[in-house]
């Protein structure tokens, strides 16, 4: 990441502070063109489009993997056609225990309620991201998300420094520990499901990610309320860089917005479930069979939120191409390879932009 600048370009500011600070009109640079603003209740463009009160991402019991052989393969199925339709969907039932999952929602919730000055002293630079930050991307005068986040590296575990994971309130690095330890189980547990889906052998898609030698980072997102939620967004739309992520999210405020043809659905998320998404690496391994899909954040004027993003990703410096089972004479590699390094470096010094990135990997012709 040699290439990372040291600083951000402009003095930065926690949209916490500018929540709490009672402000009735949002600063101009949190202001998204018309064309970026939520609207959760018309389409993306004129075409038809999926009704978005209506509509939600699937919901997979995981428990049928564990039952007769007909009660899995239906699962399989249903796990299939979820990449396949949607590239997001919901997990019940996936052996991480729910109090655990309240435990970690709400050292956060207190984390980001703790003093400025004891949070400052974890703030983030662009060149790793690590700690408590406010904006993603170096472009001076950027339009900026409303939120503010928390980042840390859980794996390679020459990168897992608890320095940088908060001292406050005191059991946090115990559960960002013991959550990160049953993530890592559960995303295991999930890639083998889709490489057995894909066709390929069970540890294809770990071992492409580097056997147990992979990445793992937690995002913890914050977002305050919001004056003017009509003409901003709490996360840009974009597809994940990485391989797969489990969002922990708020299940009592909504946020979460899923590009859908051509709608934005809200999900609405299930009890101490966890939301799953394909991101770019499994795009490209898949040779776009299973495609990571564009998502977003949208803000409310009367309630905050925190989610946790959980990403599992391949190694740092391994090479991610088409897998050569999936590449045909009818269907050619699409895509060029490049490490996840080089790949998510694009992400750091622009920001979220869509699928711009995944997409500047297509092979010419």
């Amino acid at each position: 990441m040699s290439n990372s600048p040291q600083d951000w370009p402009e003095p930065i500011v926690r949209v916490q502070s500018l929540s709490e600070g009672g402000l009735n009109i949002i600063p101009d640079r949190y202001i998204k063109p018309p064309t970026e603003r939520p609207s959760p209740k018309r389409s993306v463009s004129s075409a038809s489009s999926v009704d978005c009160a209506d509509a939600n991402i699937p919901i997979i019991d995981l428990q049928g993997l564990n039952g007769n052989q007909n009660t899995r393969a239906a699962t399989l199925s249903q796990i299939s056609e979820a990449c396949h339709e949607w590239g997001f969907f919901q997990i019940v039932n996936h052996g991480v225990n729910s109090h655990l999952l309240d435990r970690a929602r709400e050292v956060w919730h207190q984390f980001f309620h703790l003093p400025m000055e004891v949070k400052q002293q974890y703030a983030n630079s662009p060149k790793t991201y690590e700690g408590y930050g406010s904006r993603l991307g170096i472009q001076k005068g950027a339009i900026l998300d409303w939120s503010d986040y928390y980042y840390l590296h859980y794996l390679p575990l020459r990168l897992k420094d608890y320095n940088k994971w908060p001292a406050q309130p005191p059991p946090c690095r115990e559960v960002v520990d013991e959550y990160g330890r049953e993530l890592v189980k559960l995303c295991g547990r999930l890639l083998k499901v889709l490489s057995i889906n894909l066709g390929l052998q069970e540890d294809f898609l770990q071992n492409s990610f580097g056997g147990q030698d992979i990445g793992a980072d937690l995002r913890v997102n914050f977002y305050p309320k919001c004056p003017q939620p009509e003409l901003t967004l709490g996360l840009s739309s974009h597809s994940d860089p990485g391989g797969m992520t489990l969002l922990l999210p708020d299940d009592q405020v909504t946020g979460l917005q899923v590009r859908k043809g051509s709608s934005w659905i809200t999900v609405k998320p299930a009890p101490h479930a966890f939301i799953v998404n394909i991101g770019d690496q499994i795009q490209v391994l898949s040779n776009a069979i299973y495609k990571s899909v564009e998502h977003r954040v949208i803000v409310n004027s009367n309630k905050e939120r925190v989610s946790l993003a959980f990403f599992y990703n391949p190694k740092s410096d391994i090479p991610i191409e088409p897998a050569k089972e999936l590449v045909t004479a009818n269907r050619p590699a699409l895509y060029r390879a490049m490490t996840y390094d080089e790949y998510r470096l694009d992400i750091r010094l622009r920001g979220p932009r869509g699928k711009c990135t995944v997409e500047s990997l297509k092979s010419p012709g």
